[in-house]
């Protein structure tokens, strides 16, 4: 498939163009290659790992949610010279959706997590860029019990921090480092949430706020967009695809 094609798809298909995002995020095609596409790499990260990893697979596009520039404009010179000639030299081509892949309602994070965890999704929630990230629903289940879905879930330790109810019933969605949205859970009527990291605060938020805070991982969170969306991709042109799982156990 040539390159430029699936580029367009994938900007209109997760609206890339109208979805609101940090700066240095460059959602889109941040490296090209020779023009064509048969194999995609899925990764979280963009970094020397997942290069390799893409180059072991025989991989000519490298798929991420956290893409090049997370540090904005830096010269090409140590690692970033590294990741940029290893992509060069095996020809691989690299396209970045951060937060536009985080709100699709079919294959982002935070839908793609709720679903399978069960929640029957009801709304959105949550600023993040101007765009309403998370998302929020219907699931009553003892807290615990939904602790344990994740950890089964993600294969990762998950931190609860007990300060709902018992059972669960309106629970939110965002994944990656969402901590510093627990003050627009609590706002949004929920009683349990669940994200991947906050700050060392986040505890009293949760606390003092009310709710059952769940932090499952960014990185663990995260992996669930990327692979929806290489699916995706899989049953509408028959591209075959790898999961390139690089794990921080953060």
């Amino acid at each position: 498939m040539e390159l430029v094609e699936l580029a367009r798809y994938l900007d209109n298909y997760l609206r890339v163009a109208a979805v609101g995002d940090a700066a240095e995020a460059v959602n889109g095609l941040q490296v090209a290659n020779s023009g064509e596409v048969t194999r995609v790499g899925v990764a979280v990260d963009l970094n020397e790992a997942t290069v390799r990893l893409a180059a072991e697979q025989g991989a000519d596009l490298l798929l991420v949610h956290h893409g090049l520039f997370w540090g904005g404009l830096r010269p090409l010179t140590g690692r970033h010279y590294r990741r940029v000639a290893e992509l060069l030299r095996h020809d691989i081509a690299v396209y970045s959706a951060h937060v536009p892949l985080d709100v699709h309602p079919d294959v982002g994070n935070n839908s793609v997590l709720a679903r399978a965890l069960g929640v029957t999704i009801r709304s959105a929630f949550g600023d993040h860029h101007g765009e309403a990230i998370g998302v929020w629903g219907d699931l009553a289940v003892p807290r615990e019990a939904l602790r344990d879905r994740l950890a089964t879930l993600l294969g990762a330790a998950v931190k609860l921090m007990p300060f709902g109810p018992v059972t669960t019933q309106r629970v939110g969605i965002v994944t990656g480092s969402g901590g510093s949205l627990i003050r627009q859970a609590a706002e949004a009527g929920l009683d349990s949430y669940v994200t991947g990291e906050g700050v060392h605060h986040a505890y009293f938020d949760a606390e003092e706020l009310g709710l059952n805070v769940y932090f499952a991982g960014h990185y663990a969170t995260e992996t669930v967009g990327v692979k929806a969306l290489a699916e995706h991709l899989a049953a509408r042109f028959g591209l075959p695809w790898v999961f390139l799982d690089h794990p921080t156990g953060l």
